[in-house]
């Protein structure tokens, strides 16, 4: 068996460990075509579904998977490869193997994981973006999971702030999720990698996203939520790092807002509280550097100064997401005079939309 075909059905082989990986390739001093012959097999304590598919594989699936790895051009890592990332083999039950679009020297950076709501209020979305900048341009290497929301803010600001970011996907490579970000995916690609421990070809599945979780965390020297509510997957992502003897951070918010409650909550239970880069820096160690500061973002007109009634409204919009109807009782100004001066403040880059009808100011 030529040596794609074989690290191919390893990556398939359910169950298989990157413990098993190792015993198998020492069972056969590396040589990677040896590693299936029933010799080396019998060798190797296995269970036995792993070891009835290591003599006879899917080999429909494992062409597929050969052919896709040609023309995509991208890279299948074992757990024993130099490019493995150390990290992640130093966390608990790390990857047999994953698969890589981009740059796989990208996965042993130092990089720190982003994670947050699929919903954000607009404050959320911009400190997430630009703290990842800052990280970006400090030298951290920013991963995350690529879905709608806090997920792809940490993307982008990581490119803005011309650094490098990691995609952990929770299908296979060969399709993206969610379909919006095809051209952010490529862009991380370009610069960064994408990555996943599932075959190319392995559709959306509920039970995969906390195994993509772990791999965001794993992959990490820490992890910072920037907004969750309580039963979000980005504490499953903070409950991993943890547990994988990580750093974990979160960025507290409004009392009121639903979006913090899971910050407040990690935060709570030890997690570093953090309200600006310099801090996370400085925890984890790594040298400050003044380009690294977050920049501000405002169009030139937003800092001028506002009259006593667009004073008073954006008061009443405050950092959590409100409706007209809403800020007109909390103003008492009646919503045909609110909704231009909320296009004015929109303009100024002082708040922005949100779904639903709502408002929320930005920092």
């Amino acid at each position: 068996m030529d040596a794609v075909t074989a690290r191919v059905v390893l990556a398939r082989a359910p169950g298989l460990t990157a413990a098993h990986v190792h015993a198998l390739m020492a069972a056969v001093d590396s040589d990677i075509e040896r590693v299936l012959d029933a010799g080396s097999l019998a060798r190797i304590e296995l269970p036995a579904h792993t070891r009835a598919f290591l003599e006879q594989p899917d080999r429909s699936a494992v062409l597929q998977d050969c052919h896709w790895l040609a023309a995509s051009g991208a890279q299948l890592l074992l757990s024993t490869d130099a490019l493995y990332p150390l990290q992640l083999a130093g966390a608990p039950d790390p990857p047999a193997a994953l698969f890589v679009l981009g740059d796989p020297r990208t996965l042993r950076e130092p990089q720190l994981a982003m994670v947050g709501s699929r919903n954000p209020t607009p404050c959320g979305r911009r400190t997430a973006r630009e703290f990842a900048a800052s990280f970006a341009r400090a030298g951290l290497t920013i991963t995350s999971g690529l879905a709608i929301g806090i997920d792809a803010a940490c993307h982008e600001g990581a490119l803005q702030g011309g650094g490098k970011t990691i995609a952990v996907c929770a299908t296979g490579l060969e399709r993206v999720y969610p379909a919006q970000h095809g051209g952010l995916a490529e862009r991380i690609r370009e610069r960064g990698a994408l990555v996943s421990e599932f075959a190319p070809s392995t559709a959306l599945r509920r039970a995969n996203f906390p195994r993509r979780n772990r791999l965001i965390s794993g992959l990490a020297v820490g992890t910072l939520v920037v907004e969750a509510a309580q039963r979000s997957g980005s504490l499953i992502t903070a409950r991993h790092a943890a547990d994988q003897g990580r750093e974990v951070f979160a960025i507290p918010g409004s009392i009121y807002s639903p979006l913090s409650r899971g910050c407040h909550k990690l935060i709570r239970d030890g997690a570093t509280l953090v309200q600006e880069p310099a801090e996370l820096l400085a925890e984890l160690r790594i040298p400050l550097k003044e380009e690294a500061l977050v920049e501000g973002s405002r169009p030139s007109g937003a800092g001028s100064a506002l009259d006593k009634g667009f004073e008073m409204l954006l008061d009443a919009v405050d950092f959590e997401p409100a409706t007209v109807d809403v800020l007109a009782a909390r103003t008492g100004l009646a919503g045909e005079v609110i909704t231009p001066m909320l296009l004015m403040l929109e303009l100024e880059g002082r708040i922005a939309s949100c779904a639903g009808g709502r408002y929320g100011r930005l920092p």
